[in-house]
């Protein structure tokens, strides 16, 4: 975490397109440049307290390198010097291996939209260990779940999987042999997980990534992507240019309705509706990828509260409970080609009576009355920070959707990849660290954002807050 680019803020008179309704952004009215110099004092002084007070998580660093590359189980996790080890979880909170009980605001990008040892979902989960884990063959377990989130997210038919990356891979692979085409659009700084078509252009290097209004793929070199075509966020006409000069080629436009890769960067207000017009004229599918939206955007996910219908459909994380599961699912005609194997799907442990308990716990605990007084408490502390960003004229505005809320460094909208390649890293990693050294964990990057869970009280927001005044008034004094 090094990128650091304190630039003067950007005019606060310039327009943008209004984002949508559905969604929460809120643009200073005016601001001030920070002062770089004191940007990266502050940071220096806090990775030192970090190391000072986080002993025991270097030495476990120290231990997992010999087994584990960069020393974790997958590498979103590691950050340098080293990440903090945690031992146990539960409610909002962790505890790590400094003894530090810690604020939890990662919550595994809405894995744990529960809590961690929801009681429910524990008590629905002890009752499968004393039955059994894993048939391999149909159960009523899977059934019940599946007709619960057919009847949630309005979907015709799904399938379950165990991960977002299943779920993203044979979502693309769907609509690939429903429309026998090859060819995918996707967004420019999209993450859909690790397959490899997917894995195009998803934090490109811009000096490789070509004109902000035209962008290049970009591909990493062991990826074997097929032909993927990239359009900025928030640009129909980018889409319209390339779906009317490779139409007949183009299978699919896979996109999350609102990204959360790259913080949180919500569409202008009938961007969605005007890419299934496109999609509909052209005769591509539009995959929504909600992984990280799902049951965080509200209760039937971000699809519904945006009103706008895709074609398929890739959940996972929030409708887990904290287990292992993902989905993938759409209308009838196009879930077809999995019945009759035009797109042939697998998993031993697809739908095991395990992680069926656990969503059936979800299905009954994300009431619409539980996921709005979450949002209420993410809306309020979005609230909060507004009124210290305007009295310290900090150049940073707030976003938010459903129970996810961030605090983006940068004057101005960020409405595509480019966007937040402008924004002020430095800032941003002193935010998020600052925040680990005083007990809150959001995730690692520079992109932070943080999720409300079921188990997050308005005491846990304040003093999300709190720090976050607290190094405010350091920016300024």
């Amino acid at each position: 975490m090094t990128e650091i680019a304190t630039g003067p803020a950007s005019p606060t008179s310039v327009t943008w397109p209004e984002h949508d309704p559905a969604t929460y952004r809120r643009v200073p009215e005016s601001s001030a440049p920070l002062d770089s110099a004191r940007v990266e004092a502050l940071l220096a002084a806090e990775w030192e307290r970090f190391e000072k007070i986080t002993p025991n998580s270097r030495a476990h660093h120290a231990r997992a390198l010999g087994a584990l590359p960069l020393g974790v189980p997958s590498s979103f996790q590691h950050w340098d010097p080293y990440p903090v080890a945690i031992v146990s979880a539960k409610g909002a909170w962790l505890e790590d291996v400094d003894g530090r009980k810690v604020l939890d605001l990662s919550m595994g990008f809405g894995a744990m939209l529960a809590g961690h040892l929801n009681p429910t979902v524990i008590a629905e989960v002890e009752k499968v260990l004393k039955i059994g884990t894993l048939f391999v063959t149909p159960s009523p377990s899977a059934t019940d779940a599946a007709e619960r989130f057919q009847r949630r997210f309005n979907l015709d038919q799904l399938r379950f999987t165990n991960s977002g990356t299943e779920a993203t891979m044979y979502a693309l692979r769907t609509a690939r042999a429903f429309t026998e085409r090859k060819a995918i659009i996707k967004i420019e700084g999209g993450y859909h997980g690790g397959y490899d078509a997917l894995q195009v252009s998803v934090k490109p290097d811009v000096a490789e990534a070509g004109p902000e209004n035209a962008p290049t793929p970009v591909t990493p070199f062991e990826v074997e992507a097929g032909t993927v075509y990239v359009v900025p966020y928030n640009d129909l006409g980018r889409l319209e240019y390339l779906l009317e000069k490779h139409g007949p080629e183009i299978a699919c436009v896979f996109m999350e309705p609102v990204l959360e890769n790259i913080g949180i960067v919500v569409p202008d207000s009938g961007y969605l509706a005007g890419v299934r017009t496109l999609c509909d004229e052209h005769g591509a599918l539009l995959v929504f990828d909600e992984v990280k939206t799902g049951l965080t955007a509200g209760p039937q996910g971000a699809s519904q509260r945006l009103g706008v219908t895709p074609d398929l459909v890739a959940l996972a994380k929030s409708i887990g409970g904290g287990l292992p599961l993902a989905a993938f699912g759409g209308r009838a005609e196009v879930m077809a080609t999995v019945a009759d194997h035009r797109s042939p799907h697998f998993g031993t442990y697809n739908g095991n009576p395990l992680v069926m308990a656990a969503a059936v716990a979800i299905d009954e605990i994300a009431t619409d009355e539980a996921l709005a007084a979450a949002e209420r408490l993410n809306v309020d502390a979005l609230e909060q920070m507004n009124a210290i960003i305007d009295a310290h004229q900090l150049p940073v505005h707030t976003v938010g959707f459903g129970v996810k809320g961030a605090v983006t460094w940068a004057a101005t909208p960020v409405r595509n990849y480019r966007d937040y390649k402008r924004t002020d890293f430095g800032a941003a990693e002193l935010s998020w660290l600052w925040g680990v050294n005083r007990g809150v964990l959001t995730p690692p990057g520079l992109d932070e954002q943080w999720l409300v869970s079921l188990a997050h009280t308005s005491d846990d927001m304040n003093i999300l807050v709190g720090e976050f005044g607290d190094l405010a008034e350091a920016l300024r004094a």
